[in-house]
């Protein structure tokens, strides 16, 4: 059974997601089964790379709310990331263009290393004082930390071509299957969970999207013996 999920770095309930979907996952029985995959979305898109900003200023002129009001909200969701023991700044952070995080990421899904790199990322932007955006090295840092070459990720960045299509893909994916938001997971295609539901949420996707799981029923015609290549050749007609 395949899982996509569909995610930011720029997220905090992509972070909690992850957390949550993560520990029904290692209860599921077939968990060994499930292969999942993250894919790219990008919350603001339109926002130039190096134009970095306060998160709560980002909240407060995003929402139309004050500073104090986004700072309660970042409270909330830090007592919501404790209680999934995840690390998680309510003050001093700040907001940019998550683009070069997905080309990486796409780097890093073809070298098998993508789970690692987003942990990676959600810890430094979540949970670590060092900002992610703006800084092409600490990108660089963070995927070598995740198991990826240096000069591999430094090429990715240099070049602003690599890895787009994948990411623009991803999202056009994901406007095609109606996620406007994000986290976003996709179970077989069949079914899909919307934001950041609570642990029990996923083990009952995951338990029926897997007991929905048909075998293959082969559609024969009774009597008949149909001809068909094999590891021993090609049935011959006989005349």
């Amino acid at each position: 059974m395949r899982v996509e999920i569909w995610s930011d770095i720029a997220c905090p309930w992509c972070y909690v997601g992850k957390a949550r979907f993560e520990k029904a996952l290692a209860a599921f029985p077939h968990r060994d089964q499930v292969e999942v995959v993250h894919r790219s979305f990008e919350l603001d898109p339109n926002r130039v790379k190096g134009d970095t900003q306060p998160v709560l200023a980002m909240l407060a002129e995003k929402y139309g709310m004050s500073e104090e009001q986004a700072q309660s909200g970042e409270e909330n969701l830090g007592n919501q990331a404790a209680a999934e023991g995840l690390d998680y700044r309510t003050e001093g952070r700040d907001h940019g263009n998550t683009f070069d995080m997905h080309r990486l990421l796409h780097l890093a899904k073809a070298e098998g290393r993508q789970d690692a790199l987003l942990g990676a990322l959600y810890r430094a932007n979540f949970a670590e004082e060092r900002s992610v955006f703006g800084d092409d090295e600490r990108l660089v840092e963070l995927a070598v930390a995740a198991g990826l070459g240096a000069d591999a990720a430094r090429e990715v960045l240099a070049d602003p071509a690599a890895y787009a299509d994948d990411v623009r893909a991803d999202e056009r994916e994901a406007a095609e299957l109606g996620a406007n938001g994000v986290p976003f997971f996709v179970l077989d295609r069949t079914y899909g969970v919307s934001g950041a539901q609570p642990a029990e949420v996923f083990t009952q996707a995951l338990t029926q999207a897997w007991g929905e799981r048909s075998p293959l029923r082969l559609i024969e015609e009774p009597g008949t013996d149909a001809a068909a290549c094999g590891p021993d050749g090609c049935a011959v007609p006989q005349g």
